[in-house]
């Protein structure tokens, strides 16, 4: 099942260094879905200059708590970075 995820950071001046104190870590764990099929599509959600301020992603999980399960080790989560955070089912179009 395919879940479309919205999260924003914080808006605190430290907000931008939490983020890319853990992105790397962030982006491993992103390689390791990927490997495996349940990363489908993401990315950064900018401001109006650029600045990263949060994140969509496509996940492709056979249900919402193994999802949940997983977002428990997401290092963006532990570590304070998003703030906001909305999950909801998602079909992703397919291309002919």
């Amino acid at each position: 099942m395919q879940f479309l995820l919205l999260a924003y950071d914080g808006t605190d001046p430290d907000a931008l260094q939490r983020r890319l104190k853990v992105r790397e870590e962030h982006l491993r764990k992103i390689d390791i879905l990927k490997k495996t099929g349940k990363f489908l599509v993401g990315g950064a959600i900018l401001d109006e200059n650029g600045k990263m301020i949060g994140s969509m992603i496509v996940y492709d999980f056979p249900d919402r708590y193994a999802l949940e399960e997983w977002l428990k080790e997401e290092p963006y989560l532990t570590t304070g970075v998003w703030e906001k955070m909305d999950i909801q089912p998602f079909r992703l179009a397919k291309h002919e």
